[in-house]
């Protein structure tokens, strides 16, 4: 088991965490949101948590509303790496990027630029607002984003517009991921890389349901039979607090251990800024070929 890590980039960064929540950097916004597995002190002092533009409140860390500040947008952009993307408040918390997701991405676009042979084929299931998707991009591959929500897909187009990559290879589908990969299966398709980055809990556009521990299996399952036979990759996320690095880990070796390769798992972290404390935010197996 391993810890991936990252201190953020540029345009972001975490600045402090901890009683519960934690206070980051977007751009030139700050943002003040609940953190439950930050169970220790903040570091900083109460007049730096002060400063955020934007405050989430509620009883639990999705079921709430923001307070903002006068010097709070609605709308800002900010960059990573070939990828512009808008943040904004969400119901849910969130603001369009998970930068977590940091290390995924880079050993993704090293994973494509690194392909021999044809145009490599990418399908990023629960594709959200689309950074990988556009980063994959952006690395020569030919994209297949899959998300049931149609005001995410149409997010992520456009975000595809403020990165100037309206020109590259991107399939936008609103779509129940798990008909969809069905649906590949009989059509015989394979993809070099599968991304897999699920909720504990969501619905399709005709309100199929989605349920981590029930479905993961038969989704991974599908996906093995999806991925290319050689210069193949798979990344899994997973944000439930139940399931266990083991038990991911486990799981993908069960759809996809007998083709050898080789297999990393553990857990997504930021490091704060100023004392390189770790936070972690998820779970996650790759392996590739």
């Amino acid at each position: 088991m391993q810890i991936l890590s990252t201190p953020g980039f540029a345009d972001y960064e975490l600045l402090d965490s901890g009683n519960g929540r934690k206070l980051e950097r977007y751009g030139v916004v700050i943002v003040d949101r609940p953190e439950p597995q930050a169970m220790w002190r903040p570091r900083a002092t109460l007049d730096v948590w002060q400063k955020a533009h934007a405050r989430f409140v509620g009883q639990d860390e999705e079921a709430g509303a923001w307070t903002t500040s006068p010097a709070c947008p609605k709308e800002w952009n900010l960059r990573v790496a070939e990828a512009t993307i808008e943040c904004k408040l969400t119901s849910f918390r969130h603001l369009g990027i998970f930068p977590e997701q940091l290390p995924h991405w880079e050993f993704m676009q090293e994973r494509l630029r690194g392909h021999q042979g044809e145009r490599p084929k990418l399908l990023n299931l629960f594709g959200y607002t689309g950074v990988a998707s556009l980063l994959a991009a952006a690395a020569g591959a030919d994209v297949v984003h899959i998300d049931a929500s149609k005001g995410a897909v149409a997010w992520a187009r456009h975000n595809q517009a403020l990165s100037n990559l309206s020109d590259k290879p991107i399939r936008w589908i609103v779509e129940d991921a798990r008909k969809f990969v069905q649906r590949e299966l009989r059509r015989g398709n394979v993809y070099n890389g599968i991304l897999v980055d699920p909720p504990k809990f969501g619905r399709g556009p005709n309100n199929e349901t989605w349920e981590l521990f029930d479905h993961l299996p038969e989704m991974l399952a599908a996906c093995a039979q999806l991925l290319a036979p050689s210069n193949a990759f798979l990344v899994v996320t997973a944000y439930a607090i139940r399931m266990s690095a083991v038990s991911l880990d486990t799981l993908v070796r069960e759809h996809i251990g007998a083709r050898g390769g080789e297999f990393s798992s553990g857990e997504l972290a930021i490091t704060e800024r100023a004392n390189g404390r770790p936070l972690v935010t998820s779970l996650f197996t790759r392996w590739h070929t």
